[in-house]
Parts: structure tokens; sequence; C-alpha cells
């Protein structure tokens, strides 16, 4: 029947409410109540209640085994023999609140194929109407173990997911490509992985392999929750070093798009050797029996950094180590997702410590979780040699610059950050400046453990600083694997254990601080003996920072250069005060064709004078002549020394020497 036609009582109805408005507000505000456990209705047959998952052993031992060697399209192939204890419901869940994305992401869109079979015969699923991540399924009298089969369709570009897939190399994460029963605990749930890989390859994982038999791997049966934790990076261009001082317990494992990607210098080893060492250091305990850092070198690849308890996700440039001095600022990264083997891993926030992989995460905690430990991966950064002190007085230069310009801090709080990916996990946005996001919760929480930091050096003539509190907050039970989680006021308590001070209400003015005459937090860079000012000419250590320097106009005209886009318009600034947002292009700068190095010429030329700096601007088929009236010349973040002041900073950064 076409859809525009209606049936004469469906007329008399929607005629009658029309007429009258009491009819027509009952109509509209009667709502039909569907329930799908109790009736077929548009369904096959009735859903089940998803269960609650309860602490007790799954029966059984699940089999499964991931394909990845279909490298041209992109499919990775997954099979499992799930064992079940008695006919009726079960239900199977895919993983939806994933670790370390702090949201509900697993991109279940991606899951293809799914076919259930037992004894040779099909069982048809049904998917459940209000939670599409979980398969409802009718165990026939007589099945011990049903065989699962689908497809996860990795994608070729970056547009909605990460590329895991190319001709070099896979990234294969469990928890994208795996079912698991509903109604248990994770880590009350067996499973004997095996993966089969393309001819030749090589592996990282934080997995036991049982056996290898050509191209397919086995690994030692784990728990669902082990198992999801212990990622593999595999590919053609491999090679496994051991980095730890104090015994062969610690790897770096590197991949790369090519065999000339792996040529790491024994000089650029020891600085990760480093790294490790700093890290036994500072926390005194180890709650890993293996640690496996996974380290793709790649274009080809989505780029990643993710934590897990005994391994972490890693990628860089392909001339990461050939091209040393360019990687200057971005080598950072393992120090941060190291440290969270420590915070966020053996130590996490109790809101976050769930029962399995579809129970809600609550993100309460993110500025300690991701803030102290973006604060300890900057550190152990500088300790280890992995960053000079110039290069990690140009990265504190660069957040403190960012945060102290940040007019979000207006309508929104830090705490309320911790909020955002649970808002769109990531979501790019218009005036990143004003809406604040991710990145927040990181690196001003930075700022935020810096100054309580320097608070402790200064409340107690240096005999104590925040050292104490990583030691005694996460260096406890030294070899114990079992995830412990923490509030609010472990926190406080363990900071008063290290010094008695009003931690409750530092914490809270920092966390809460919001309105026109909220600033940022950067009382811990003064006090250790530095301050924040601006330079017309960034040093080598602050372009290699802030790599796109040459294309930075924030702290001047308010927005960056894209090409010859207006991009990162800053709230407030000067380029949104003449009525700019996105969608405009650079065309010419007081009369010339324009380009990043053109606007930089024109601004430093109008420094001190009167005169204006005009641009011409395209948006589609419209023209704009914007004329600036600013005359303080080009502004790129820099510490510098506040004179006589102890220098707690330097401190900070420099090596523990045990």
């Amino acid at each position: 029947m076409p859809r525009t036609r209606l049936t004469a009582a469906c007329l008399a109805v929607l005629m009658t409410a029309a007429a009258s408005p009491v009819l027509a507000q009952s109509f509209q505000s009667t709502p039909v109540v569907i329930d799908a456990t109790q009736a077929p209705l548009a369904l096959p047959r009735a859903q089940p209640v998803i269960p609650a998952p309860q602490d007790k052993p799954y029966p059984g031992v699940i089999q499964y085994r991931a394909d990845i060697t279909d490298l041209d399209r992109r499919i990775i192939r997954v099979s499992q023999t799930i064992p079940v204890a008695s006919p009726g419901p079960l239900t199977l869940l895919y993983p939806k609140f994933l670790p370390g994305n702090h949201a509900a992401t697993g991109p279940i869109q991606l899951l293809s194929g799914l076919t259930v079979t037992a004894n040779g015969q099909r069982i048809e699923w049904l998917r459940d109407t209000l939670d599409p991540y979980a398969f409802h399924l009718d165990i026939p009298a007589g099945v011990t173990s049903i065989e699962v089969q689908f497809q996860q369709l990795t994608q070729p570009d970056a547009s909605n997911w990460r590329v895991l897939m190319t001709p070099a190399m896979v990234n294969l994460q469990w928890e994208k490509a795996i079912l698991y029963p509903a109604g248990y605990f994770s880590r009350q749930i067996q499973v004997a992985p095996s993966v089969v890989l393309p001819a030749g390859w090589k592996y990282g994982t934080a997995l036991t392999t049982a056996s290898q038999d050509g191209d397919l791997a086995t690994f030692a049966p784990t728990d669902l929750y082990t198992l999801i934790d212990s990622p593999i990076f595999a590919g053609a261009h491999y090679r496994r070093v051991d980095i730890d001082p104090s015994g062969e317990r610690v790897h770096l494992n590197i991949l790369a798009d090519e065999a000339k990607g792996l040529a790491a210098t024994d000089d650029q080893l020891k600085l990760f050797e480093n790294m490790v060492q700093q890290a036994d250091r500072l926390f005194g305990a180890r709650h890993f029996d293996n640690y496996e850092f996974l380290f793709a070198l790649t274009d080809q690849m989505g780029g990643i950094g993710l934590e897990h308890h005994r391994s972490s996700e890693n990628t860089g440039a392909p001339d990461f180590f050939t091209n040393w001095t360019k990687s200057a600022g971005d080598r950072g990264l393992l120090p941060h997702e190291y440290t969270h083997s420590w915070n966020g891993k053996f130590m996490r926030p109790a809101d976050e410590l769930t029962a399995n992989h579809n129970v809600p995460t609550q993100n309460t905690l993110l500025w300690v979780y991701e803030g102290q430990t973006e604060y300890w991966g900057d550190v152990l950064a500088a300790r280890s040699g992995l960053h000079s002190k110039d290069v990690a007085l140009a990265t504190l230069a660069s957040v403190a610059a960012f945060y102290d310009n940040q007019p979000g801090r207006q309508w929104r709080a830090l705490q309320d950050t911790n909020n955002h990916n649970l808002l769109g996990y990531r979501v790019p946005g218009q005036f990143t400046s004003w809406m604040r996001g991710t990145g927040d919760y990181y690196r001003e929480s930075l700022l935020v453990w810096l100054d309580a930091d320097t608070l402790i050096r200064e409340g107690t003539n240096g005999r104590k600083s925040l050292d104490d509190f990583a030691r005694g907050f996460f260096g406890h039970d030294d070899g114990s694997w079992a995830p412990q989680g923490y509030t609010f006021d472990d926190v406080v308590n363990a900071l008063n254990a290290v010094y008695p001070y009003d931690w409750g209400t530092f914490l809270r003015t920092r966390l809460d601080a919001v309105g026109p005459d909220a600033r940022a937090p950067l009382a811990g860079i003064e006090r250790g003996g530095w301050r924040l000012t601006y330079t017309d000419t960034p040093s080598a250590a602050e372009k290699s920072v802030q790599s796109g320097w040459a294309n930075d106009f924030q702290y001047s005209l308010g927005f960056t250069l894209s090409g010859d886009k207006l991009t990162n318009i800053r709230w407030g600034g000067p380029a949104f005060e003449q009525g700019l947002g996105a969608g405009w292009s650079l065309v010419a700068v007081n009369g010339k064709a324009g380009s990043a190095e053109v606007l930089r010429d024109a601004v430093t030329a109008a420094k001190g004078t009167d005169a204006p700096i005009e641009l011409l601007l395209k948006s589609g088929d419209r023209f704009r002549t914007v004329a600036f009236a600013y005359h303080d010349g080009l502004r790129y973040p820099r510490l510098e020394r506040i004179e006589g002041a102890p220098d707690r900073l330097s401190d900070i950064l420099a090596p523990r020497r045990r």
C-alpha cells in the first residue's frame, strides 16, 4: 500500500484530534509501551532480559581463532567454540566499553556475517532491541557447545575508525573481534586464543605463546579480561629488544612499514632502558610479570597510544629512529603509557573497575587516571633523557600557554571535561578553546599535579615530593597484578600521608574553578622557579615541541593556518572578534599573496607601530577584507627563570639516582 494512503479509521482519529485541543493533547501524550520480553510484537520471538554479570566461573573454555591474513580486503575472520552448560536462553555480548577509551566505543557496526551453529544446525540469533551489542540465542536440548563465526570489517582509511590492517602490519585488538557470554565477570570467562598470521610474520604481545605451528600461533588459556588487555601487533618487519636494566622483563617490540625503520641505535635504546629504570625508582614496585611495548612506526596504520596492564599500543613516525632530531617532541608517548601500568591499570578509579566490558564506565577521576599519568609521563621522559631539559620546559610552556589563553573555563569546569568521552568519543568540533574537551583532563590536570608537587616540596623544604605519593599510592604490593580501585578520599588521604594539608579543598578549588574570574592553575610553574612568557623567535627545542609553529598565530591573531584555511579560531581572540569562524581561507596579506610566511612577516613588521594588518579572506564565493589592529608581534610560549627563586622544576626533571 502506498505510504501516503491512510485508513478511514486513522483519518477519523487524526481529524478528531485536530478539531479538539483537549483530544489532541491527550492523543499526543499517550505513549505505546512495548515490552519485547513479554510478547513478540514485531520480533520473531520474545527477547530475554540480558543477564547481569555475576562473579562466578563460566563453565568450560572458549576456543578462539582470528585469521588476520586477508590483508588486501582488510578482513579479520573469527571463529569461536563456546561451551554451553544447558539448553535455553544464552546471550552473547560484543564489548561496548573498551579499555582506555572511557566511553562506549566498541565498533559494533563493523561486525558482519554472524553465524551460529550447533551439531551442524543453524541457531538463529536475535539482536536486543535496546542494546544492539547483545545477541540472544535459544540453545536446543542436547547441545554442549556452539560454533560462532563472524568477520570484523576493518577500515581502509581513518574517516570513521582507525586503520588496523596494512600490507606490512596488523593491530589485533581482541575486544573488537570477540563475542562472550553475558552474565559473568570478564575475569571468570576462560579463553584459549590463537591467531593465523600472514606467512613469515612475527608478533609482539603480553600473552604467553603456548606453541607456533607455521603461521598459527596458539596462546596459553587466559581469562577474558587479560585477553582483551593484551593486544597483538604483528608485521613483516619486526624487532624485539630487551630494555630492562634489571632483567629480561620489559621489551620494546618495534614494527615498521619498511625494514629500515627498525634501525634504532644502541644510544637511542639506552634512553628507553633509562625510562624503565627511572620508573622503578619512582614507583618502587612492579605489577607485571613482563611488559611489552608494542611500537609501530608507520604512516599507514592508524595512530594510537593506548594503555594496558602488561603492554601498550603505540605508533610513531616511520622515521622515528632514523630522523631522531625530528622525533624530539614525540618521545613522551611511551613513558605515558608505561606509567598507566601503575596508574589506570593496577590502581584505577573505582568507578572504572567494572565487572565486564558492557557495564557502563564512569569517569569522575580521569584527572588522576590520565592527568597524573600525563605528569609522570613527561617527568619520566625528562629523567630518562628521552626529552632534553629544554624540550621538557618547552612542552610545559606550550601546555601553560594553551590554558592561560583558554576561555572555556568561563562556563565549563575541569571536572566536567572528565565526561567528554561519554558525550561523544573525542568528537571534533568548532571553537574547541570554548568547548573544552578530552585534552583538558590530561594537560590541565598535569598543571594541577605540578602545583601539588611544588607545594609539597616548598612545605617540606625539599624533603618530600609527589614522588613519595607515587611510591605510596601506586608502588605498594610489589608483584601483585590484581586491579585495585581508588576514590577521591583515597587520593586525599594519600597526599596527607606525605604532607598534611587541606588537599580536599586544594583539589576541588582547581577542579571546580569556573566563571569569568577562573584562571588556569599555573601556580606550580612559578613555585617551581619559572614563569610563562612569550618570544617572537622560538628555539630549536620549542620548534620540536610546537611542530606547527610556523603556521601558529594563536597568541597573536587568534588562529592557526592549515594550508590557506583559518582553523582553531580562539573564542574571544582577535579573529573571533572580527566575526570569523570556520570556512575562511587566506588570499592576501597587505595586498600580497597570502601564506604563513608572508603573514609572519606582516605581524613582525606591525610590531610597535599603528599600522593595521590587512587580510583578504575568502569563503565560498564571498570575499572579506579584515584589518587587525594588532601590534605585539609574534608570540610563542616560553618558560623563563625567576631570578633568586628556588629551581624546584629543574629538580623535578632531574634523573633519580636511587
